[in-house]
């Protein structure tokens, strides 16, 4: 639930959106001198919705990469000390030092904007979040492709494949092909490499790399943390025994 696997992408930047533009309204409050109980009302939102967007940010910082960790830590820093200076201002705001509080506010506002910085910077730079195996098949035309002959597929192992531009995961289980992008779509892990379980009567293919689980049927996630489905390509096997995919 934290990484958000029931939405498909990570929940993480949607509470720290909400938190964010709530405890950016109180500024603006602030500002406009309307009636002090407001911006109270919206620091205070702000500060209760910083704890489920704190416990899902770290849940995705537990699974990133040392680079990626290195620069959520700082983040995380950022954060504490923009929470730390709001929740101070709230104090000063109850005991009627309103003003002081409002300076403090200011303050957070200028180290919650630094963690947002280094929250994009983590998302788009470093791509902490990101599905990485989205839309590999516009890599190869359109069509039915030529894969490999059966016969060259180990049975009930998953073995790496390319076509083209696209390393696939592939799975021979009898006469059933199974075909996915290999890349795992949480940080791009082997999938070949993973292990192959069964979650609730479907086979799944368990990423070596983090843990996430996809069910081998269509790709979807079972268990984070990755939160895209894998993309899961069609297949079909020629009467001389060469399997082809359809991208």
């Amino acid at each position: 639930m934290l990484h958000g696997v029931p939405i498909g992408h990570p929940l993480h930047p949607l509470l720290a959106t909400f938190t964010l533009g709530s405890l950016a309204g109180t500024a603006v409050l602030d500002l406009t001198s309307v009636d002090p109980r407001a911006a109270r009302v919206l620091l205070t939102t702000g500060l209760a919705a910083a704890l489920p967007t704190a416990a899902a940010g770290i849940t995705d910082w537990s699974s990133l990469h040392r680079e990626q960790q290195r620069v959520g830590f700082v983040h995380a820093v950022a954060n504490v000390t923009a929470l730390s200076l709001y929740t101070t201002s709230l104090l000063m705001r109850l005991t009627g030092r309103t003003r002081t509080g409002r300076t403090l506010s200011f303050l957070g506002l200028g180290a919650a904007s630094l963690a947002g910085y280094l929250g994009g910077h983590l998302a788009h730079r470093q791509a902490a979040g990101a599905n990485h195996a989205e839309s590999v098949t516009h890599l190869v035309p359109t069509g039915w492709h030529d894969l490999c002959t059966l016969r060259e597929l180990p049975h009930g192992r998953p073995v790496i494949r390319r076509l083209g531009y696209i390393d696939l995961f592939v799975l021979r289980l009898g006469e059933t092909v199974t075909i996915l992008a290999d890349g795992c779509s949480h940080l791009a892990g082997p999938l070949h490499q993973g292990r192959i379980a069964v979650e609730d009567g479907t086979p799944c293919i368990i990423c070596p790399w983090h843990g996430s689980v996809f069910r081998l049927t269509d790709g979807s996630v079972v268990h984070g943390p990755a939160t895209a489905p894998q993309p899961c390509l069609q297949t079909r096997l020629s009467e001389d025994g060469i399997v082809q995919v359809c991208v």
